[in-house]
Order: C-alpha cells, then sequence, then structure tokens
C-alpha cells in the first residue's frame, strides 16, 4: 500500500483481494493453463488429471467444482456409457488466462530468482 492511498482500496472486497481469491489454490491457475495450452479450451477429467502430476482425483474435482461454481468453467455431461464429463472454458475463463500466463512467462524467465527462495515450510517440491 502506497502512503496516501485511501483505505477503501483495499477493502476485503477490492479487486485485488477478489483476484488473489480466485488463485488462492495452486491448481486453479493451473487447471486454466492445461485447459488452454495444452487441450484447446476444453478436456475430461481423466485428461487433465495427467495434464497435471501432482494433483489427486480429490484435489482435482474439487478445484474444478469450485472453478465451476465461480463461473470459470462448465461441466458438460454426455450421454455414454459410462458418462463422459468435459470441463470447458466459460467466457469468463477465457478472461483469467492473460494474467496466469503472465505469470507463468514471468516464472520461466525468472527460474533463477524462484531458485533462490528458501523452501516454506508447507511447501512440496
Amino acid at each position: 500500500m502506497q502512503p496516501g492511498t485511501p483505505d477503501e482500496d483495499w477493502r476485503e472486497d477490492c479487486a485485488p483481494r477478489r483476484v488473489l481469491e480466485i488463485f488462492a489454490t495452486k491448481w486453479t491457475s493451473m487447471i486454466l493453463h492445461a485447459l488452454d495450452a495444452r487441450h484447446g479450451g476444453a478436456a475430461r477429467t481423466g485428461v487433465l488429471q495427467r495434464s497435471l502430476p501432482g494433483i489427486s482425483k480429490k484435489m482435482l474435482t474439487q478445484t474444478l467444482r469450485e472453478m465451476e461454481n465461480s463461473g470459470l468453467i462448465t461441466r458438460h455431461v454426455e450421454g455414454t456409457v459410462p458418462p463422459a464429463v468435459e470441463y470447458r472454458l466459460t467466457a469468463l475463463g477465457r478472461r483469467f488466462i492473460e494474467p496466469v500466463e503472465l505469470l507463468y512467462r514471468w516464472g520461466r524467465d525468472n527460474a533463477d530468482a524462484l531458485d533462490q527462495l528458501g523452501s516454506r515450510a508447507t511447501g512440496r517440491r
């Protein structure tokens, strides 16, 4: 916060906090990235899970539900046996791709700086 910045710019419902809330879990941005960059905007559950090493089925399901509830993706069930479920980016979800890709590009360009970070107590690498 800069000196002289009005307090209302930092309310609990301010835009920066709302953006960070969307990305409170690492998986939201990674799912957006996988759907857009690797699967053209749509993928089935199993395909997504294979695209995201380290994510458990439970965490994937939970994150997809949260993303669906927030309007970032839609869930489509095909009438096959067994039913096939596909997740697709919404127009809103596509709007969030640009900042995700900017962060990912910055990470790739600054991997040396990330390597210098101390490990987090709760972080897994």
